[in-house]
């Protein structure tokens, strides 16, 4: 798929989720809700034009079983704030709102032939969490932490200088 809306990378929980599962002997997609689908278009901010990406990703993936998103990183910081109660810059690229995921460990992000993590892999094959001091969000960090937690209970090893009291 190609053209404006084409999505990019695909980032997020299915791969740094599927890493903990494989770790753990389970099935690679077991805990995952979705999988992320970025593209990065500032020259159509509009939902609907987001809305028709998502409709031609779903009408070409609709045999699989699972639920793809797909999110115009251009546009996050038009709808964050109200979704998360928290500021968001506008982003520069697809790769920028990898970076800014609310845990250092799963700023990751592949496309073919490539893989963004731009933090390292050691901390996600650790099991660690770390805060991300480009979202120093620290409720939103414990959030998704205890959902992160709950799904794969043995993971997370909050480094001591970050862990909270």
């Amino acid at each position: 798929m190609a053209g404006p809306g084409a999505p990019q990378c695909l980032a997020g929980g299915c791969l740094f989720q599927t890493v903990w599962n494989l770790q753990r002997g389970r099935p690679p997609e077991q805990g995952i809700k979705d999988y992320d689908l970025f593209y990065f278009d500032p020259t159509d901010l509009s939902e609907a034009a987001e809305g028709q990406a998502q409709f031609r990703v779903s009408s070409l993936l609709a045999d699989l079983d699972a639920t793809i998103e797909v999110a115009n990183q251009a546009r996050v910081h038009l709808w964050y704030p109200g979704y998360f109660g928290r500021p968001c810059p506008p982003l520069q690229s697809s790769e920028d709102g990898i970076r800014r995921f609310l845990v250092l460990e799963t700023c990751v992000g592949i496309r073919p032939h490539e893989c963004h993590a731009p933090f390292g892999f050691s901390g996600l094959y650790a099991g660690s969490f770390t805060p991300n001091p480009l979202t120093p969000y620290p409720e939103l960090f414990a959030a998704k932490v205890a959902s992160y937690r709950a799904r794969w209970p043995t993971s997370g090893r909050t480094p001591t200088l970050l862990r909270e009291t």
